[in-house]
This record gives C-alpha cells, structure tokens and sequence, in this order.
C-alpha cells in the first residue's frame, strides 16, 4: 500500500468513518491514489449518504493529508441523463407511491422523485418529512434499500429537499 493510501485510511478511520456511519453508510475505504494527489474513494452500504458530504469529507482528507489534491467517490455517477433514467424515475416514483408514501402519509409525509442521473435517484420528502430529525433514516434506512432492490439500476438515493424550510416536520430537531 502506498503511502498517501496508508496516510489517507488512516485519516478515515480517525475522523471521517464515524460521520459517514453516522448518515447511513457502513464503511468508506480508498480504492486508488493518483499520481497527482487525487484519491478515489468507495462507500460502503448506501452511496447516497456519502455524496452530499463528500466535500466534508474532502476537506477533513486534505487537512489531515496535504498531498491529497482532490477527492472522487467511485459509483457516484452525475454525468449526462441516459435515456433509460426517465424510465427509472417513473419505476421508482411507483413503487415510493405504493409502498413508502402510505407509510409515511401517517407522519403528514410525502416523497417524490425529482430527477435521476445515471442510477441516482433525487427525491425530495414533504410535509412532514421535510425537515424532519429522522428524514435521513427515513432514506437511508426505508427509500435506498428498497429501491435498490427492487430497482437493480439505482445506484443510490440523494435527498434534494430543502429541510431548512420545512414548517410543520413530523419530529422536529429538538425532539432527537
């Protein structure tokens, strides 16, 4: 193992796998170190908990590791839509509409699929979800491990939704 790998698994398991843990991930490890400094990094479990802290994470590496130069997350495919993705929204959107919304709809909660982009699927939770205490839980442990099986193409769940303007969230963040 080189050692900007070493230095870069080391600053993982000291800082940064608590808070990726923490959001629904069960692991996150290097994968490759380039010759420039950029390293590629896998999470383990649920992807869509590691994506929207990646510059967190970013920034915790290169402060610990100054050779480190940039910081990708393999899987985490945003590129252009490929036809199919329409396809994949409207197949997720169905099964959220029959299996998760009569659920949460008890918590005055709604979820919708916003967009996907290459096996991710952007979802945005409302009403009472939004801005909820328990809203990541509610994706990372309810909406990704079910449309991930059910939906081989899904990749991972991104949350979209602006929590900061939920109004009436079923758990507020005083209630965690």
């Amino acid at each position: 193992m080189s050692d900007l790998v070493a230095e870069v698994t080391d600053a993982l398991a000291r800082s940064i796998l608590p808070l990726v843990i923490a959001r629904g991930a069960t692991g996150i490890r290097v994968l490759a170190a380039g010759d420039d400094g950029v390293i590629m990094l896998e999470a383990d479990g649920s992807p869509g908990a590691v994506l929207p802290i990646l510059h967190r994470i970013e920034a915790q590496i290169r402060a610990a590791v100054p050779a480190v130069t940039g910081v990708r997350l393999a899987g985490a495919g945003l590129g252009a839509r490929s036809p199919e993705d329409g396809d994949l929204g409207r197949a997720a959107q169905r099964i959220l509409d029959a299996e998760v919304n009569p659920s949460i709809a008890a918590h005055r909660g709604h979820v919708i699929v916003v967009s996907t982009d290459s096996g991710w699927v952007r979802v945005r939770l409302e009403g009472g979800c939004q801005g909820c205490s328990l809203a990541e839980v509610t994706i990372r442990q309810g909406i990704e491990p079910l449309l991930r099986a059910r939906l081989p193409d899904v990749t991972g769940v991104a949350d979209v939704t602006d929590h900061e303007a939920g109004t009436d969230p079923f758990f507020s963040p005083e209630k965690r």
